[in-house]
Parts: C-alpha cells; structure tokens; sequence
C-alpha cells in the first residue's frame, strides 16, 4: 500500500515528503515498525491528493481539518501532515523543496530534512506522546551537521522550545556537546537570560500549545489565555467538500 501510495503521488506529479518512522531512520539509522506512512504537503495540495487516493479506492477522511488527512486500506494508513496539531506551524512549499533525496521501500522519494523534521516535532509533547527523544536523536544521529539557521527561522519566536529540547540533549549527551554550536547556546540563553531580566507582564499564557488536556483548567478556570484553540481557529481549514 505504502509503495503504491508513494508511486501514484510521484506519478500524479502531487509534491510531498516523507515524514515519521522513514524520515526518523534517514537521519539517525533507528528504525522502528511502523503502520502507517506520513507524507508531508501543503495545505493547498491535500484536495487533489484526496481526491486522486480516492479514485484509486481507498478510504479517505479529513480528520482535523487544521493539520490532519488520512487514506486507509485495511490496517494499514497513510497520513497527510498539512501542519503541526496546534497550528504553530505550517508546512511550506519549501520544506517539500529542501526535503532530501532517498529510497523509502525501493522508492526513489524525498524524505524531510532534519531541520523540518525537528521542528515538526517540538510540539509533541502531550502525555500520551513526546517526540523529545527523537530529536535529540537527530541532533545526535546527524553530528549537529544542521543548518541552525534554517532550524532558527523555522521555530521563530517559539525559539524557547528548541533551547528545551538542547538541553534535554545535554543531559542525555553530555560527552557530546560539541555537537551543538557554542554560538547557538550563547544565543538562546541570551535571549533567554534577556527574557528573565526584563519579564512581561503582559506575555500570555502557552501551556496549551504544550498540551491542551493537561493544561485545561488555565484556560478553563484560572481564565488564562487558550492559545491553542486561538491560533487554530486563525488557520484556513481544509473543508471536507473540497476534496469531493
């Protein structure tokens, strides 16, 4: 199914790149089973994806129409990743044109590349899933040799969540740290350290990008700020009837 999926796309000419267990293995060598494919496009494309999976017979749903499409046979699914869940961020045209040349199941494809792959994954941080051990086996699985910047750009001002997830790394890894650029700590913890010397009193509430289960009753009833559920509503939603 996977393989079939992967050839209609290139066939149909329709820009993807392949995401989660492939892309994880690409840049570190772990591998892990997997049932499903994620394949990353933008938002603009997903109609005509939809629409070719299902003249090919498969099951098709718009699951979230912020981020999340699925086409399934059996057991088996293929994600289509449009986005992060709480619309932090959005996949761009050109992370499908940066993403990487490889073979996933005998299939000559793009793989994401590890700076979007990273940042698509700062936002899993849900009880049920963190995607924090994954990156920081990227940082170590590809020797830092990232395009910082490029990972900088990405994350903008949610910069603080990378600062995390470096030092999750530093603690994991502490024989190698000099897998991440000095210049880059000296950064973040400047912005950091500027952050704590000059606080906003003003700045809102975040815990509900982080997880909005877990950090419910802010927004609930200490009457905190639901940024999650404000961006979300922000974003374009892919409608159900596009894709008919």
């Amino acid at each position: 199914m996977f393989v079939e999926v992967l050839t209609l796309f290139i066939a149909q000419g329709i820009p993807f790149a392949v995401s989660g267990a492939f892309a994880l293995h690409q840049h570190t060598g772990i591998w892990r089973d997997t049932k499903d494919l994620d394949l990353f496009l933008t938002h603009h494309d997903v109609p005509r994806a939809l629409a070719t999976l299902a003249s090919k017979g498969f099951d098709t749903e718009v699951c979230d129409p912020v981020w999340l499409c699925k086409a399934r046979r059996a057991d088996f699914f293929v994600d289509l990743i449009t986005g992060m869940s709480n619309a932090t961020l959005t996949v761009e045209r050109d992370w499908i044109d940066r993403a990487s040349n490889a073979s996933v199941l005998g299939v000559s494809t793009k793989v994401l590349a590890a700076e979007e792959l990273i940042a698509s994954k700062l936002f899993v941080t849900r009880r049920e899933r963190f995607d924090g051990a994954d990156i920081v086996h990227v940082f170590h699985g590809t020797a830092g040799k990232l395009d910082w910047t490029r990972l900088l750009t990405l994350v903008g001002q949610h910069w603080m969540m990378l600062l995390w997830v470096l030092v999750l790394y530093q603690y994991v890894y502490p024989a190698h740290s000099e897998f991440i650029p000095r210049a880059l700590w000296d950064d973040l913890l400047s912005r950091l350290r500027h952050e704590l010397n000059h606080p906003n009193p003003h700045a809102e509430f975040r815990g509900s990008l982080i997880d909005e289960k877990m950090f419910a009753i802010d927004a609930k009833e200490w009457g905190m700020a639901n940024l999650n559920d404000r961006l979300r509503s922000a974003r374009s939603p892919l409608r159900v009837e596009e894709t008919e």
